[in-house]
């Protein structure tokens, strides 16, 4: 599987970051802007705390802001990757309670944002499918689009990550 945004047929999004519930943002690197042509997404103060699971030199953010960063691939995760994932989900949901503005990224903003997202979302009461859809109604129809990311929500991240290292 790809780890990027490099998926034929995948449209880039639409905004560089949209909110999902408030306070709590999803987004990506790139964008296509108004003029159709692909932009950059680049942060500089706009959010308190920016989780980024794919880094590239020059997104930013600015020097100050909280950064967190932890690349994961487009596809199959194992259990380190896992514990990453709820530990970002966590932070995220440590910082909404604190009234910080938090966006969590990854290349297009679809799928591997949308799995932590979506997992802060369940350890705040929803469930896996009230996240997905609500995710795909705020961000991108396209949001969540890797139907591992999907299975791994609707298990739940602690169940796959215990098998996950059971298997190792």
């Amino acid at each position: 599987m790809r780890t990027r945004g490099e998926q034929p047929g995948v449209p880039a999004p639409d905004s560089p970051w949209s909110e999902i519930v408030p306070g709590l943002w999803m987004g990506g690197h790139e964008f296509r802007g108004r003029s159709g042509r692909l932009e950059f997404a680049v942060v500089h103060d706009e959010f308190d705390v920016v989780q980024s699971l794919l880094r590239l030199p020059g997104y930013g953010p600015d020097p100050g802001v909280e950064h967190h960063v932890w690349p994961i691939p487009d596809g199959p995760l194992d259990g380190t990757q896992l514990a990453g994932v709820i530990r970002l989900a966590r932070a995220a949901n440590e910082a909404l309670d604190d009234g910080r503005r938090v966006l969590v990224r990854c290349y297009h903003g679809y799928n591997r944002s949308g799995l932590v997202i979506a997992h802060a979302l369940a350890q705040r009461g929803d469930s896996a499918d009230q996240a997905i859809q609500l995710i795909r109604a705020r961000r991108s129809a396209w949001a969540l689009h890797n139907e591992l990311f999907v299975e791994y929500l609707r298990a739940g991240l602690t169940t796959v990550r215990l098998l996950e290292e059971l298997a190792e």
